[in-house]
């Protein structure tokens, strides 16, 4: 996604103290407080089905946030217990569909000559208007960086896979960074606000930057217990 916007339409994963109201309300509020912006629930964790019993619980939406179900069985949540989410199956799915989408654009890169060879990144060219916004506006960096062969061929593309040319980047560092990224992203979301507070998230816009905030905001949400509460918020 471009940067230099508003911090809109990203995801906030909320983590609870033990005791603490723990519904999209709440984690709406502390969004509000942190970060100064308003939050809709996203449905989009998967939800645990336990075994032999899972018949019974996949109709019931105990220690779940705003749920979604198909046919009355809950498939997905905003949030709620982390024993009761499926971080892992989520993360997985999330990969296999990254890997998917990155053989398809890594095949379609390699069709044509015009497009076998790398393009700059977006990053390259954000920088190079912060160096000196007088010199290079936004727009015309923005322009610069989507004329290139590679990124007109990404929006050109019409098969079953959408191409984000913002995350042109991580598809050039190859399948398994790729797939890495998606399925942090499945677990974290964009940022993290932690039970005590702190807000964790990427330092810059980078690759590498964001795959060190993934790595330190998935080592805290390991860490916590399986009753500890989660909630996912997209602020809109």
């Amino acid at each position: 996604m471009p940067t230099n916007t508003p911090l809109t339409n990203q995801v906030v994963t909320v983590v609870f103290n033990p005791g603490e109201d723990a519904d999209w309300f709440s984690a709406s509020e502390k969004v509000n407080d942190l970060l100064n912006a308003n939050g809709t629930p996203a449905r989009r964790f998967h939800v645990r089905h336990r075994k032999f019993i899972g018949w019974i619980t996949r109709f019931l939406d105990y220690y779940l946030v705003d749920t979604a179900r198909r046919f009355g069985a809950i498939t997905k949540a905003a949030g709620g217990r982390k024993g009761r989410l499926d971080l892992n199956g989520g993360a997985a799915k999330a990969a296999t569909e990254a890997r998917l989408r990155w053989h398809a654009w890594n095949q379609y890169m390699n069709s044509n000559t015009a497009t076998r060879r790398e393009a700059r990144t977006w990053e390259d060219f954000q920088a190079l208007h912060k160096a000196d916004p007088g010199k290079l506006s936004l727009a015309e960096a923005r322009r610069r960086f989507e004329q290139q062969p590679r990124i007109v061929a990404m929006l050109a593309y019409s098969g079953a896979h959408e191409f984000d040319p913002y995350e042109l980047a991580a598809y050039q560092a190859g399948e398994h960074a790729y797939a890495g990224l998606h399925w942090r992203i499945a677990i974290v979301g964009d940022l993290l606000i932690t039970a005590e507070g702190t807000i964790l998230k990427p330092a810059t816009d980078s690759i590498a930057d964001r795959m060190r905030f993934f790595n330190e905001a998935i080592k805290y949400l390991r860490s916590l217990k399986s009753s500890a509460r989660l909630c996912a918020v997209t602020i809109a």
